[in-house]
């Protein structure tokens, strides 16, 4: 584990201009934000800065803009940061230039500005070094407190950091605690579960987590690629025939850390992923040609549920079905219940990441009951790799 820098030890905050590295990059349908977790998760930051009398000047990108795109400008976002802050909040809409120099001359203490998306700007992401001085140049201290874009090394999250004072945030600082806590230092023992469609995209994940936990509960089409690697037959699912092989070493290096590999005994199967398609349970060794594994068996969930009761942390990643399918969605919805009554229930660390495990545990309606739940989604993929993320290293305390 190492120790950041955290923005509660600036010295002598008050009047300093700050700029912190937000994410808040929120779903949105015909100009309306549909869902707004992530301003409602970065607000505890800017509150405590702006209350301590800081010129707050937040930073973010929204969407994926191709150069400068209105359908993308975060102006959308500034009423929903003002109702969480309870505060005014400025809009000044560019990101570097005169136009945002003026605004910020004109701030006091205590006040909130929010600039344009970064990302209309294609240095951002080249982590262009003179953009990175431009962005500095509008504050004395930077504050990341966006960990969902931490494995990105732009401009506004890597390199600014070379040119002022850098802290982490109060979320970032929180995710970054739950995530280590979880994985480098857990309470043991500990399950990591960990599904998903292909192998291949969580290859390094399984590699580095089989020598991290207790045992490891598999779960999706990933799965079944492991299923063939033992030798049971799954029909006409979904597998990765070319990674085989691979799955076998993952196999063979649990063993070898002493990690135990669940897999499915059972699965619900059906010759097409649709709620009228006719479906059926069956164990594993029984699914005949034709028929595609969508979700596990309920003797699957028995046997999850029977793993976590012995458990201290569990670690979740990933959906266990096809959830987009509500006949398929029952053993993620069942797994994320079981996991917060046990959390609940007291003597369990349930730490969750990535936007299709969030979304199985909003469905289930489950969320106040997890210890925690990170907001990141490719971030939290590569921190389970083992990965230094960028923005990260330069908070990191000497």
């Amino acid at each position: 584990m190492f120790a950041l820098k955290i923005m509660e030890a600036i010295p002598e905050i008050g009047g300093k201009r700050v700029i912190v590295r937000a994410d808040l990059n929120v779903p949105e349908s015909g100009g309306k934000i549909t869902d707004e977790t992530r301003i409602a998760r970065f607000a505890p930051t800017a509150k405590w800065l702006a209350d301590r009398g800081a010129k707050v000047i937040v930073l973010t990108h929204f969407g994926r803009p191709k150069g400068k795109s209105p359908e993308f400008s975060t102006a959308l976002i500034a009423p929903a940061l003002e109702r969480a802050l309870g505060k005014p909040v400025a809009f000044v809409p560019d990101s570097v230039g005169p136009e945002v120099e003026a605004a910020i001359a004109k701030m006091g203490d205590g006040d909130v500005l929010l600039l344009e998306n970064v990302r209309f700007y294609p240095e951002e992401e080249a982590n262009d070094p003179a953009f990175a001085k431009r962005l500095a140049a509008l504050g004395d201290i930077y504050v990341n407190d966006a960990f969902s874009a931490a494995h990105r090394a732009h401009a506004s999250t890597e390199g600014i950091t070379g040119f002022l004072p850098s802290y982490a945030g109060l979320l970032m600082a929180e995710e970054v605690g739950a995530l280590s806590r979880a994985l480098e230092n857990p309470a043991r023992p500990a399950l990591a579960i960990v599904a998903g469609s292909k192998v291949s995209t969580k290859l390094a994940v399984l590699e580095n987590v089989t020598g991290k936990v207790d045992a490891l509960a598999l779960g999706g089409a990933m799965a079944n690629t492991f299923l063939l690697a033992r030798g049971y037959g799954i029909g006409a699912s979904m597998a990765e025939a070319d990674m085989v092989g691979t799955a076998r070493k993952i196999l063979a290096r649990a063993e070898e850390n002493g990690c135990e590999i669940m897999l499915p005994v059972d699965a619900c199967v059906a010759m097409e992923a649709s709620a009228a398609s006719p479906r059926k349970f069956v164990g594993i060794g029984d699914i005949g040609d034709g028929w595609k594994i969508f979700d596990v068996g309920p003797e699957t969930s028995k046997l999850i549920e029977a793993k976590l009761s012995g458990m201290k942390t569990v670690l979740l990643n990933g959906t266990l079905g096809m959830y987009e399918v509500e006949p398929f969605a029952r053993g993620s919805v069942e797994l994320a219940r079981t996991i917060a009554r046990m959390t609940k229930g007291g003597g369990l660390t349930s730490v969750a990441g990535g936007g299709d495990t969030v979304a199985t545990i909003n469905m289930a309606g489950a969320g106040d009951g997890f210890t925690y739940i990170s907001t990141a989604g490719g971030a939290f993929l590569e921190w389970l790799e083992g990965k230094r993320l960028p923005a990260i290293v330069p908070l990191i305390k000497e």
